[in-house]
């Protein structure tokens, strides 16, 4: 029986081609996929010569060649070739450095990969099959694992030392703007891919506002804004995106419908809301979703989740707060895999419902969400905040900058529009005194004096 030919014929040549140079220019991965890969699976001569120099320099010094150093070894006689492979190496390599190869990095990588760890899987399965023969069980565990730890993350870590110099180099965070000045300072520009930002607020304090407000800022900026509703349907929140980019109250929204699409229709950035039943959603929907978008070609800039608390877990666990931590530490991890900044909220427990100013201690639940992201920050609105659109900003936790603030803000919810103001130098204490001082004061206006009122009847 003929045996069946094992190579990359199926990935067609741009894939082997990419592949090839991913070696190259990638020596973590070049020493991931070595210890599984075999010259003979590239269907061309001349690629399989081109990553067989690469090794064999490594081989030889203990280190894969740059770029420059590679170059040099091609102007060299290729030995054991013809002219023809030669030409054709030397050929490759000038055409890919000219005009390069479209294809997917993460493509070419996960796949070629995935295909050589199979392959080193099935041929110890074959190996197998004679040892089973000869009862011989221990060295059947011994090749089967030996089979499944080749191929896998090589990295070791950080290495303090050796990788003095990379600790200075200047790196810049990709970060999308809050819309708000006094906030993006204190967060170098807004939040950064991978990182997780979280508003906590009581029910009716206006989460919802605040994440339309962000979703809105980062469309205005051009990013793709993915929403994910758990709460509200997803007319309603694209009514207080159109308030938010437009200015235009709710109330007004219908009659002024030709008006607000002339001004959405010049956005630079895309929105996407998606819309789901309370609880019926978990981190593992979002992603799947998050990867349908992509695969047709929308790349999110910003996620937005709203809010997690009302996400279902990927898994059941014995305590609720168990559950919402992994929850958070799911949408953490989903906004790392899509490369942009991911805002939800949580709800505060009843201590924060009237509060001047709410503190992490009054988030609700699991306070260990607190650990897993990256920004937080309160908003308090007391009934008389709602009544004059004021209300407080507490930046309670910051990666990037000072935390412990206290902010001012002006909250219109009529028209989704918040400005926030330059931070107080008041402390909680002074702001709570201050306000049942006025309290005091207007209950004094309205009903009189009660102790005076007394001393008169008597």
């Amino acid at each position: 029986m003929k045996q069946e030919k094992i190579d990359f014929a199926e990935f067609g040549k741009p894939f082997q081609e990419k592949l090839a140079f991913c070696i190259l220019e990638d020596a973590q991965f070049a020493n991931q996929i070595g210890e599984v890969l075999d010259y003979n699976f590239f269907e061309l001569r001349y690629i399989q010569v081109f990553v067989k120099k690469i090794y064999d320099f490594k081989n030889r010094f203990g280190k894969y060649p740059s770029k420059s150093t590679f170059e040099a070894l091609l102007r060299t006689e290729i030995g054991g070739e013809n002219d023809v492979v030669q030409r054709q190496v030397r050929s490759f390599y000038a055409q890919f450095i000219t005009s390069g190869n479209s294809m997917d990095i993460d493509y070419v990588k996960q796949n070629a990969i995935e295909f050589c760890k199979k392959q080193k899987l099935k041929e110890a399965m074959l190996k197998s099959v004679e040892l089973l023969k000869k009862s011989s069980f221990e060295e059947i565990r011994n090749l089967v694992d030996t089979a499944l730890k080749l191929g896998n993350n090589p990295d070791v870590g950080y290495l303090y030392e050796e990788q003095f110099e990379e600790r200075y180099e200047i790196k810049a965070r990709d970060v999308v703007s809050t819309g708000w000045k006094v906030i993006d300072d204190m967060t170098r520009g807004g939040l950064g891919a991978g990182e997780l930002g979280v508003v906590i607020a009581p029910t009716g304090a206006g989460k919802t506002h605040v994440l339309c407000h962000l979703g809105a800022a980062a469309v205005k900026e051009g990013k793709a804004v993915v929403h994910y509703s758990l709460e509200l349907d997803d007319k309603t929140i694209g009514r207080r995106y159109d308030a938010a980019i437009t200015g235009i109250p709710l109330d007004s929204l219908f009659a002024k419908k030709d008006v607000v699409f002339e001004k959405i229709k010049d956005v630079e950035g895309s929105l996407i809301i998606k819309e789901y039943p309370t609880k019926s959603a978990s981190p593992e929907t979002i992603r799947n979703h998050l990867n349908k978008l992509k695969e047709r070609g929308i790349e999110p800039g910003m996620i937005i989740v709203d809010y997690a608390d009302l996400l279902r877990p990927n898994l059941t666990r014995k305590e609720k707060r168990e559950e919402l931590e992994t929850i958070y530490e799911e949408l953490r991890a989903i906004a790392k895999e899509n490369g942009c900044p991911c805002y939800t909220a949580s709800q505060t427990n009843r201590g924060g419902l009237n509060a001047e100013v709410i503190t992490m201690e009054a988030i609700s639940e699991a306070f260990s969400k607190c650990f897993v992201a990256d920004f937080i920050f309160t908003v308090s609105r007391t009934i008389d905040d709602k009544r004059t659109n004021t209300g407080r900003i507490f930046v309670a936790k910051n990666r990037f900058g000072m935390d412990g603030v206290i902010c001012p803000i002006m909250m219109d919810t009529a028209s989704v529009s918040i400005k926030v103001l330059e931070p107080t130098t008041e402390t909680k204490e002074e702001i709570e005194q201050a306000s049942a001082k006025k309290q005091m004061k207007r209950l004094k206006e309205k009903y009189g004096d009660f102790k005076q009122e007394n001393k008169k009847e008597k």
